[in-house]
């Protein structure tokens, strides 16, 4: 299937915590890119390996294809 990421929200603390948050670009390429993934959760993980963030919140629409 084939995702657009309507709005996320990334974790951008590191292992430390110490709460330092990222530029809004992130968030703006990954909303620009039509994913391709199985279901809900291999979305969450491709967008996780292509960026290095936790994905705290996601809302998205699909297509089948």
């Amino acid at each position: 299937m084939k995702y657009t990421i309507t709005d996320i929200e990334f974790d951008f603390t590191d292992d430390i915590g110490d709460g330092d948050t990222m530029d809004d670009f992130l968030t703006d390429d990954v909303m620009s890119i039509t994913w391709d993934a199985s279901d809900h959760d291999d979305l969450i993980e491709e967008i996780t390996s292509a960026t290095g963030w936790c994905v705290k919140s996601i809302d998205y629409s699909k297509e089948d294809v």
